[in-house]
C-alpha cells in the first residue's frame, strides 16, 4: 500500500511561516463532504473562549487574493511532493486519520469565519521529518509525517494541532500579517523621508518593524491556541490534550529563542494560557458527541535511501 510513500527531506517551496503557527487542482486529493456536515453541527449558544475582534489590518489586503494565492501555493507544494513520492496516497491510514478528524472539526469553524463555508477544504500528509503542520488561507491543510511520528501523537493531540492551524486561517492571521507589513513599510518610507535618515534610518526602522511584526505574531499564536481548543472541544476531542502536546513539544525542542524575539510564545507560557482557558470549553467538550473512530499513533515510515556520492 505504502511502497511509494517514503520519508525524505522535501525540496518544496517554503511552508507558511509561523507554526510548529501553482498548478491544476489535485482533484483526487480534494477533501470533500465538509459543507454537508454543517447540518449536523449543534447550534450551541455562544460559549467558549473570547479572543476579541479581528485586527483592522486585515482590511488592507483582499481576502479573495490571499485565498487564491494560498490555493496556488498549496497546489504547487502538493504537486512537487507527489513528484518526490512524498505525498501520502489516499488510502494511507494516517491520511485517513487526518481527514476524519478534520471532518469533525471543520463544521464548527463557520462561526469564526463565514467565508469558511465556501472554502474548498483539503487535507494532505507529507513524508517529511519536520515537526510541522499548517493551514493556508482558504482551508488548505497539510501535516508533516515527522510531527505525527516523533511526538507519537494521539488523536486528541492531532485535533489540538489541527484546531490551532485552522484557527490561523479562520482568524486570517496571514492576511493580518501582510496588512501590517504593508502598513509598516509605508510608514518606514514616509518616516525616513521626513527625517532625512536615508538608508541607515530605513535599516534601523526596519528592525523596529520586524520586532513589531514578531510581537503581533506571538499574539496570533496565543489566539490560535485558544480558538483551537474550542474547535477541538466542540468536535469531541479532549481540549486538555493541547497541554500534553506542548509538553511534548517542550521536551522535543532545544535552543529555542527568548520569548521576546520568538514568533511563538515560550512553551511554558502557552501551557499556562491554555490551562487558564480550559474551564471555558469544558462544558462544550462534555456535551459534544465523541468520535466513533480512534486511530493508532503513526508508526515509523521507511526512510528513503540517500543516493551514493559521485566520486568521479
Amino acid at each position: 500500500m505504502d511502497a511509494d510513500f517514503t520519508l525524505t527531506d522535501l525540496d518544496l517551496p517554503h511552508a507558511p511561516a509561523g507554526c510548529a503557527c501553482c498548478g491544476p487542482r489535485l482533484n483526487r486529493r480534494l477533501f470533500t463532504g465538509l459543507l454537508g456536515m454543517a447540518a449536523f453541527a449543534p447550534a450551541w449558544a455562544r460559549e467558549g473562549v473570547d479572543v476579541g475582534p479581528k485586527s483592522k489590518f486585515v482590511g488592507l489586503i483582499s481576502a479573495d487574493d490571499i485565498e487564491r494565492s494560498g490555493g496556488q501555493q498549496y497546489a504547487q507544494m502538493m504537486s512537487q511532493a507527489a513528484q518526490q513520492r512524498a505525498l501520502a496516497p489516499m488510502q494511507h491510514p494516517q491520511l485517513q486519520r487526518l481527514r476524519y478528524i478534520a471532518k469533525r472539526i471543520v463544521p464548527f469553524s463557520y462561526e469564526w469565519n463565514e467565508r469558511a463555508r465556501q472554502w474548498q477544504w483539503e487535507v494532505n500528509l507529507l513524508g517529511d521529518t519536520q515537526l510541522n503542520a499548517f493551514c493556508m488561507p482558504g482551508g488548505k491543510i497539510a501535516f508533516y509525517y515527522g510531527i505525527l511520528e516523533k511526538l507519537k501523537l494521539e488523536d486528541d493531540e492531532v485535533a489540538a494541532i489541527m484546531g490551532h492551524e485552522i484557527s490561523h486561517a479562520l482568524r486570517e492571521h496571514a492576511r493580518e500579517r501582510m496588512g501590517k507589513t504593508t502598513f509598516t513599510n509605508g510608514a518606514i518610507e514616509l518616516g525616513s523621508a521626513l527625517l532625512g535618515l536615508g538608508n541607515l534610518g530605513r535599516g534601523l526602522a526596519g528592525l523596529g518593524g520586524q520586532l513589531l511584526t514578531l510581537r503581533f505574531s506571538r499574539e496570533d499564536e496565543t489566539e490560535a491556541d485558544l480558538v483551537g481548543i474550542e474547535l477541538a472541544a466542540r468536535a469531541g476531542y479532549d481540549p486538555a490534550a493541547a497541554v500534553r502536546l506542548w509538553q511534548k513539544m517542550l521536551s522535543a525542542s532545544s535552543g529555542a529563542p527568548p520569548q521576546w524575539l520568538s514568533t511563538h510564545p515560550a512553551s511554558e507560557t502557552r501551557i499556562r494560557d491554555i490551562q487558564a482557558n480550559l474551564p471555558k470549553v469544558a462544558g462544550l467538550y462534555e456535551r459534544a458527541p465523541k468520535p466513533d473512530r480512534r486511530f493508532p499513533v503513526a508508526p515509523p515510515l521507511k526512510q528513503r535511501p540517500q543516493p551514493a556520492p559521485d566520486n568521479n
